[in-house]
Formats: structure tokens, C-alpha cells, sequence
């Protein structure tokens, strides 16, 4: 294929733009620097865009320089950034990567929108966890929207070749990010064949990623982490005496996030001091000793705390509208919050309500509890997936404030 011009590649690229529904602010914006980017490359007798030429075009405009891409950038040098990345990107893949999907509907095609519609009937009648629904139908829905950009306008054109271009797209993302992708296009790929869609089984030729979880070490915090957090919660007020429930259910009796934000008042068996519930990701029912810490801080906010709202749901927000947390939300801007009152550094390492998930689990493991015991607890499957916790440099974890002793002796 005969390599585009600068000016040809700025056409398509803004054909493609125009697809998205880019508004005209932003359209006006991008056309004023690809006009001085033009008349850069004019300057320098340049027909085509290159790396170097989008970088040499910043420094000399914008005073960024190349040394300085890895720093942290102000929004304006991230702006200008994006101009010369998009271009690049577009040359290489044909596609705008990385757009900001949240307050915007993926697909526009009628075709593929009824296609979407049906993959999630398909989740649902297979009876997937709602979560998993989610994933399924949002990275299918990009995948699909990449097949729009590539000008594929029925599903019977997929092949190979613009799956493994699709992937392509994916580098730079964590490993995560791609095996949830990637496990999403399996998925959406043997909806296709069971429907006659297609003809070929690309789910079973879809490319694995080259890597295990069991590679990764868990984010785990250290006992003064621990200490320093739960003090900056004010649990006078009637949000800090919500947030140290949630903290507490988390890093004392391992929780998941969902788990925690499904709990309702019927899940707590306070004469048996156990809270069961049937876990979101496996839809398996658990049952976990209530710990006094756990419970009192419970109690203390249910009674004094708790707006008086009509909802089953035990924790609720404390912003207008009142009501339960929205299945998207992983309370990870809550633990945010209480690093910065606690003066801990938020870019150390990701650390999120499943890292308090991990730490008591790597607490457990130190104090020699027998990995089957660790495995029921944290509700997995198998003992494969605790596994994971052994990588834990666990000499640096000492005894914790928080009494595990209950939760220790389970059985």
C-alpha cells in the first residue's frame, strides 16, 4: 500500500474524527495545529509525518522537548502531546486509540448496535455475573467500533488479520487490560459462531497473552500504612463512620469491593457474629466471622450515620442523590482521599480497596495459616489463585492493630 502525504493522512484522519462525533470546538482546535504542523513540514521539505517530525514541531512551538514526555506534563503540553500522538497512531493503525469512552455511546452503526444488543442477551441467558456482562459488552463494543474505523460493516468480514491489527492497538496497556480484552473478543467471537455470523472459530486462534498473574506481586500495605489510614478517617462524622465500616470489611475479613457495596442488613447474622452473602464474581455463597471491630463499627454506623433512605443496601452515598454506589464506582477515590489526609504517597504503587484485599490475606499467610484456610476465606475457587500471595515479601508485615484472630481460627 502506497505510503499517504501529510496532508492526505490529516484528511482521512479528520473523516474519522468526524465519525466519532468530535464536536466542532474540538474539530476547530485540531485543524489550527494541523495547519501550523503543514506549514512546519513545508518549512522542513518534509511531505510525510514521521516521529521525529511531530517532535521537532512541539519543541518548536510549544517548548516541549522529547526529555521531557516522561515528566509530568500540564494539561496544555498533554493537549498538544495528543495532537502529534493521534496522527502517529493513525498512521500506524488507522484508528483513533485511546478515546474517552464514559459519557459517550460507543458504537453508532445500526448494524452493530443490534449485534451488541444481542451478545448481551447472549450473556445473560448464559447467566454471566453482571460485572462480567459489563466487561463483555463495553471492549466487544470497542472492538466493533475499530471494525467501523477500518470501514468493516458486517461481522462476516472479520478475519484475522484486522483481529491481530485490533490487538496491536492494546500495547502500552497493562497486562490486565489486555487479558480482559482479549477474553471479551473470545467471547464475543463464539457468539458469532453460534449465531452463523461466521464461519471460522477465531476464539480458538485469537493469540494468548504471553504472561501469568502469578507473575505479578500483590499491592500490599505495611502495618504503619495501615495505622496512618484508618487515623485520618474522622469517625465522628457520619461518612468516616461509613468509610471505616467499608475499610474494615475489606482489609479484616477480605471482602471484595462489590461484595461489600451488595451488603444488605439481612446479611448480617449477629447472633451467629458471621455476615454471608453469595459472592458477585463466583456467585458463591460465603460465610465470614464477624469480627467485634468489624460489627461495632457496623452498629455504630447504622445508628448513628446512615441516612434514612429507602434502600436494602447497607451502604449508601452521602451526596445528593442518596442511594447505593453505581456498579462502576470501586471506591478507589475514597482510599485516595484518606492517603492524602495521612500524607501516604498515592503514586508509590496502585493502591485501591483490593489492595487492602491482599494485605489481610498476606497477614494471614505470615501468621502461618494453612493456604486452603486463606482460600476459603477470600472466597476463591482454588487454591491456585491464592497462590499469588507467596510472592509477598511478607517479613516486612508485622502484627497489625487490627485483631485477626477470629478471622485466624476459621474454619
Amino acid at each position: 500500500m502506497q505510503k499517504k502525504t501529510l496532508i492526505e493522512l490529516l484528511q482521512d484522519l479528520e473523516q474519522e474524527m468526524l465519525r466519532l462525533g468530535y464536536s466542532d470546538g474540538s474539530m476547530k482546535f485540531y485543524r489550527k495545529r494541523w495547519r501550523m504542523l503543514l506549514q512546519f513540514a513545508q518549512e522542513q521539505d518534509e511531505t510525510y509525518y514521521s516521529e521525529q517530525l511531530g517532535i521537532d514541531f512541539v519543541e518548536k512551538h510549544f517548548n516541549i522537548l522529547k526529555k521531557d514526555f516522561n515528566r509530568t506534563l500540564t494539561q496544555s503540553e498533554t493537549q498538544e502531546l495528543r495532537i502529534i500522538r493521534m496522527i502517529g497512531d493513525f498512521q500506524l493503525h488507522k484508528t483513533v486509540l485511546r478515546r474517552y469512552y464514559k459519557h459517550k455511546k460507543i458504537l453508532t452503526d445500526p448494524y452493530f448496535i443490534e449485534v451488541s444488543n444481542q451478545f448481551k442477551k447472549c450473556c445473560i441467558k448464559k447467566g454471566y455475573s453482571k460485572v462480567t456482562i459489563d466487561h463483555y459488552i463495553k471492549q466487544s463494543a470497542r472492538f466493533m467500533d475499530y471494525l467501523s474505523s477500518q470501514k468493516v460493516t458486517d461481522c462476516k468480514e472479520i478475519n484475522l488479520s484486522i483481529i491481530n491489527d485490533y490487538i496491536k492497538t492494546l500495547a502500552g496497556y497493562t497486562y490486565k487490560t489486555v487479558e480482559q480484552n482479549i477474553c471479551s473478543m473470545r467471547a464475543f467471537f463464539r457468539f458469532l459462531l453460534e449465531t452463523g455470523e461466521v464461519q471460522t472459530d477465531f476464539a480458538a486462534k485469537t493469540p494468548m497473552v504471553q504472561a501469568r498473574k502469578q507473575t505479578r506481586i500483590p499491592s500490599v500495605w505495611t502495618i504503619d500504612e495501615l495505622k496512618k489510614l484508618i487515623a485520618a478517617i474522622d469517625k465522628g462524622s457520619p461518612k468516616g463512620k461509613r468509610d471505616y465500616a467499608i475499610i474494615l470489611l475489606a482489609c479484616c475479613l477480605g471482602m471484595r469491593c462489590t461484595d461489600i457495596k451488595n451488603l444488605k442488613i439481612e446479611n448480617f447474622h449477629w447472633e451467629e457474629k458471621k455476615v454471608v452473602f453469595n459472592q458477585s464474581k463466583t456467585r458463591e455463597p460465603l460465610s465470614l466471622p464477624l469480627t467485634p471491630e468489624v460489627g461495632w463499627a457496623v452498629i455504630d454506623y447504622l445508628k448513628y450515620g446512615r441516612p434514612e433512605i429507602d434502600t436494602p443496601y447497607l451502604f449508601v452515598r452521602h451526596i445528593a442523590p442518596f442511594g447505593p454506589f453505581s456498579e462502576d464506582d470501586h471506591l478507589n477515590q475514597l482510599i485516595k482521599r484518606y492517603m492524602e489526609l495521612a500524607h501516604l504517597p498515592t503514586l508509590k504503587k496502585r493502591r485501591g480497596m483490593h489492595s487492602l484485599r491482599h494485605t489481610m490475606a498476606s497477614m494471614l499467610l505470615e501468621k502461618n495459616t494453612p493456604l486452603s484456610t486463606i482460600s476459603d476465606i477470600l472466597g476463591h475457587v482454588d487454591t491456585d489463585s491464592t497462590a499469588v500471595y507467596l510472592k509477598v515479601d511478607i517479613n516486612k508485615l508485622k502484627e497489625c492493630s487490627i485483631d485477626f484472630k477470629e478471622v485466624d481460627n476459621h474454619e
